[in-house]
């Protein structure tokens, strides 16, 4: 399993690892050769599996590669309601008749894009086992309600997303969809590295930003005590955005970091003690 780095904007972050000539596209800094797999993938018509918790980059290296290999992106957020229409199409009655209307993915094939389906395990399994004929050397998709089988160009891809941290205690793909990807293990960012992320993301003058991320290192360590997700750079980036708005750092901290994580009150008080001892108002 190829481990992979995380996104970022801004110059600082360069130094942890080699980022290509960016023009203007986003911003990415590698620190493995997640970049280099993935390309191999488009080539050679791969599906790619991106794994790692929430708010880690995954999204921000998709659309990374999507403007590197020069293809239109695709993207569907998924969620338990998801069904095969919603992916490959319907017909809707318009002016007195019927016209087809192609889902996302029906779309992402005839365009040769690569289709991003974000948290694909929270979709139905009927909708799911709906990917596997384009993830094999078939490479179709057939629309049952139009009688087609579209073969893919080339140039379609499949990436698909998955949080191992808490998903795969509630949902998990069979091994018969696993096995049709390439994955690529996402993680959060090391410290100096996450420190320019949110520097750059917010305005946070450094002192500041310094000890939001040492906060965050010392609330992830709350996951053996019930934590069952930890602070992403995502949270710190929106915490950090409070704090350079004007906002009172611990009331940021309560709202940004604690609120969205837990209810439960021994957790809360825990992440308030570790957020009293490491802001500075």
């Amino acid at each position: 399993m190829q481990q992979a780095s995380r996104w970022s904007n801004m110059p600082e972050a360069a130094a942890a690892g080699s980022a290509p000539d960016q023009g203007t596209g986003p911003y990415y800094v590698a620190a493995g050769t997640e970049v280099a797999v993935f390309e191999q993938c488009h080539t050679r018509r791969l599906g790619v599996m991106l794994k790692g918790p929430t708010g880690c980059g995954k999204t921000r290296f998709v659309e990374y590669m999507a403007w590197r290999l020069k293809r239109p992106l695709i993207t569907v957020a998924c969620h338990d309601d998801l069904s095969a229409a919603d992916l490959v199409g319907r017909w809707l009655v318009r002016d007195g008749g019927t016209q087809w209307q192609d889902g996302p993915l029906t779309r992402a094939v005839r365009e040769g894009a690569i289709c991003y389906l974000d948290e694909l395990v929270e979709a139905r399994q009927d909708t799911v086992v709906l990917i596997h004929p384009l993830t094999d050397h078939r490479r179709i998709l057939p629309v049952d309600k139009t009688g087609e089988e579209l073969q893919a160009p080339p140039e379609f891809q499949l990436v698909v997303s998955y949080n191992p941290g808490y998903q795969h205690l509630l949902k998990d793909f069979k091994p018969s969809t696993r096995q049709r990807f390439v994955a690529l293990e996402f993680a959060t960012a090391p410290f100096d590295q996450e420190l320019a992320i949110v520097r750059h993301e917010s305005g946070l003058e450094r002192a500041a930003a310094h000890a939001l991320v040492t906060l965050a290192g010392r609330l992830r360590g709350l996951r053996d005590q019930g934590l069952a997700e930890v602070p992403s750079t995502r949270l710190l980036v929106a915490t950090a955005q409070l704090i350079a708005g004007g906002i009172d750092p611990r009331q940021a901290c309560r709202v940004g970091l604690i609120a969205p994580l837990t209810d439960e009150p021994a957790v809360v008080a825990a992440m308030q003690d570790l957020v009293d001892i490491s802001i500075d108002v």
